[in-house]
């Protein structure tokens, strides 16, 4: 028999919650867990801001004593407002292969969002646009990242099973990273620079780049995105929780400021070494030796970067400005001796994105899923 139990939204039980992710992939090749501290303040109400304009609740699947599945239920009620919606998602979901599993947790969310007059249930999505969302649905024998989720293949058709479809797709691209700028990149970057001013900022301190660029990077995100599928705009407490979170572990030489010629930020490209070897050797955590995996995976030997955000001012898209962002880090790519990219998920309709990878060898290797179903 299965047990659905509510968790309380405390660091002990979180811990439990997102444990069991980590335990259910124990031994696959592909799965990348997260950082447990990371997923339990991003459920934590007394961490994440993101509680300012969302609910939560946490359920937990048990046979016995002995946990089965788990499912987050939110409530964004930002993009609800703005959408004109009534959508509850659901999110940090995993389960074995027992659809009763899956239909009871899902049977839960569809419960409270029916509360709560709720009339859709779509995911997985998390409470902003930089938790993890999508389900995989390709790619199952590809290494995941530490940005996207990663799932079993019985996932989906559990979804299709209980009556979930496609709400939208994102892709991914393993682009192969040039041995120098190509020529055509190169003098379009000198073309938009004399043109419009623009130059590349770059920091040696990331005290620096906080105080001078950070909330202003984050207000490029809320404007380049807000039209993307199921955009929570972030409020100004957001933006400063994810400044401190974020930016004091970036590699500055991987992060690429172009500004106008009043200091303006209008375009922004950050990459990070793939942390995916560092983090499945630490098994999510820091303590005792995760940290020393995690800091070879930032510091070591690495062939594989992860393109974690590009952003342009949306009246510059489509003028070249990107090629700036090319021109400045290829070279940083190959010094660091990496030999692929990864795209990390973009919108299967945004070809403006996908169209940049074009002038380098590409492979698309995986697909992931929103579902939606409406609530009976």
């Amino acid at each position: 028999m299965i047990e659905i139990r509510e968790i309380p939204l405390t660091p002990k039980e979180l811990k439990k919650f997102t444990q069991f992710q980590i335990d259910l992939y124990d031994g696959n090749p592909y799965f990348v867990p997260p950082l447990v501290l990371d997923d339990v303040n991003t459920l934590n109400p007394k961490v994440n801001p993101a509680f300012d304009t969302c609910e939560c609740r946490c359920f937990m699947a048990f046979k016995g004593n002995r946990p089965v599945g788990r499912v987050a239920a939110i409530i964004n009620n930002l993009v609800n407002e703005k959408s004109g919606s009534k959508d509850i998602r659901f999110g940090f979901i995993d389960f074995i292969d027992d659809i009763e599993v899956s239909r009871g947790l899902l049977e839960k969310v569809e419960q409270w969002g029916r509360e709560k007059g709720m009339t859709r249930i779509v995911g997985p999505l998390g409470f902003t646009d930089l938790d993890h969302e999508g389900m995989l649905i390709e790619g199952f024998d590809q290494e995941s990242t530490m940005s996207t989720i990663y799932n079993y293949s019985y996932y989906p058709e559990h979804l299709h099973a209980l009556g979930f479809d496609k709400d939208t797709d994102w892709v991914e691209y393993l682009v192969d990273i040039p041995d120098g700028i190509p020529e055509k990149h190169n003098r379009i970057a000198e073309i938009v620079k004399r043109k419009y001013g623009f130059k590349i900022a770059k920091f040696n301190s990331k005290k620096e780049i906080k105080q001078k660029y950070g909330r202003a990077l984050f207000e490029l995100v809320n404007e380049v995105y807000q039209e993307l599928y199921q955009f929570s705009p972030l409020t100004p407490r957001q933006i400063q929780y994810y400044i401190d979170l974020y930016l004091g572990l970036i590699d500055l030489s991987l992060v690429t400021c172009i500004v106008d010629k009043d200091d303006r930020l209008v375009g922004v490209g950050i990459s990070m070494p793939s942390m995916s070897k560092g983090l499945r050797k630490s098994k999510g955590k820091l303590f005792p030796f995760g940290w020393y995996h995690l800091l070879k995976g930032l510091k070591g030997k690495n062939d594989k970067v992860d393109l974690l955000l590009v952003a342009i001012k949306p009246e510059l898209q489509g003028k070249g400005v990107n090629a700036l962002l090319f021109q400045d880090l290829i070279p940083q790519y190959i010094a660091h001796g990496f030999k692929h990219a990864e795209s990390n998920p973009e919108l299967e309709a945004n070809s403006k994105v996908q169209n940049q990878w074009d002038a380098f060898p590409n492979r698309q290797h995986k697909r992931r899923r929103a579902y939606a179903k409406e609530i009976e």
